[in-house]
């Protein structure tokens, strides 16, 4: 077929198979990266995973899963597809050969182009896991901030308040109908500005690595990498991508984070000086290392199973 050429549906399939897989391996550190970055009362990653297990069980870790998982999937499926067909439309009209091998020149804009468009999905996805996430923690802060500045004749002790059992979603369909209603259709998109930040260079950082590395890791050129120089590359390229996406990432969890009706940050910049002038530089680089233990499983079996999966595909 033509169109198989030029346009490839099996990229976008790949890439869906891909997505769920990085989700299930991943969501239990994206849990704690978000608490991490956007709540408080955790001193470190290993303290936020003793305590989410002790308050909330092995289930804590898994809040808010089932959305990005029928959500990133389709996520994934659309930025892998769109990366490897923006990829060979960039060689058909510079090169005249969409089979040639992408430049370090193409792979950055076909990274960029990818990270671009990935916000428009991925803005929506990342709000409503991340409100799903802080649930617990943003009613418990929320009730801690009343108690804390109440009437004086309620001296409540703040480690008195138990509140695990208070919820403000019950579920994803819920939580984006209530922010349809209180924040309109923009609130979906609160903290796309600072997501672009994050993943416009963050896709280039991804996948130019993995690209880089998977050539270093197979010698001869004529053959296809071997599954562990993929799994490989992926997880040092995932690695490498959310650290150095991590104060971006910050920024944008806490946008999100921040629900009405006692919003916090008025936006990026106020978001950026409120959080440096109270809590410091090292606020930027939270969460940092739980993103680079997260990014290595999750690119790893993200890159593999979309590379398995294509050539299943191709081989029909």
């Amino acid at each position: 077929m033509q169109s198989s050429k030029s346009f490839r549906l099996d990229d976008f399939v790949a890439g869906w198979i891909g997505g769920a897989s990085s989700v299930v391996v991943g969501h239990p550190l994206d849990t704690v990266k978000t608490r991490l970055q956007a709540g408080k009362g955790y001193k470190n990653a290993l303290h936020c995973i003793f305590t989410i297990y002790r308050k909330e069980t092995a289930m804590g870790f898994f809040k808010g899963m089932s959305f990005p998982l029928a959500s990133i999937t389709v996520y994934n499926s659309v930025v892998f597809g769109f990366f490897s067909n923006i990829q060979r439309l960039i060689n058909k009209y510079r090169h005249g050969d969409e089979r040639r091998r992408c430049g370090i020149l193409d792979l950055t804009a076909a990274s960029s182009l990818t990270g671009l468009v990935s916000v428009g999905l991925g803005a929506p996805v990342d709000l409503v896991k991340i409100r799903l996430q802080m649930q617990t923690q943003t009613v418990l802060t929320e009730n801690l901030h009343l108690a804390a500045n109440g009437p004086s004749g309620t001296n409540i002790p703040l480690r008195s308040i138990d509140l695990p059992g208070q919820q403000l979603y019950r579920g994803p369909v819920h939580c984006i109908s209530s922010i349809l209603q209180t924040e309109g259709l923009q609130g979906l998109y609160r903290g796309a500005g600072a997501m672009v930040l994050r993943d416009v260079p963050g896709y280039t950082l991804y996948f130019i690595p993995y690209a880089v590395l998977c050539d270093l890791l197979t010698p001869d050129a004529s053959s296809s990498p071997h599954p562990v120089s993929i799994w490989l590359a992926g997880g040092l390229a995932g690695s490498i991508s959310w650290v150095t996406a991590t104060p971006a990432d910050v920024v944008k969890s806490r946008l999100q984070a921040d629900a009405q009706p006692q919003r916090k940050y008025r936006g990026i910049f106020h978001c950026i000086a409120h959080s440096y002038r109270t809590e410091g530089v090292q606020v930027f680089f939270r969460g940092a290392s739980v993103n680079a233990v997260r990014g290595f499983p999750m690119s790893s079996t993200m890159f593999l199973t979309y590379e398995l999966s294509l050539q299943f595909f191709r081989s029909l």
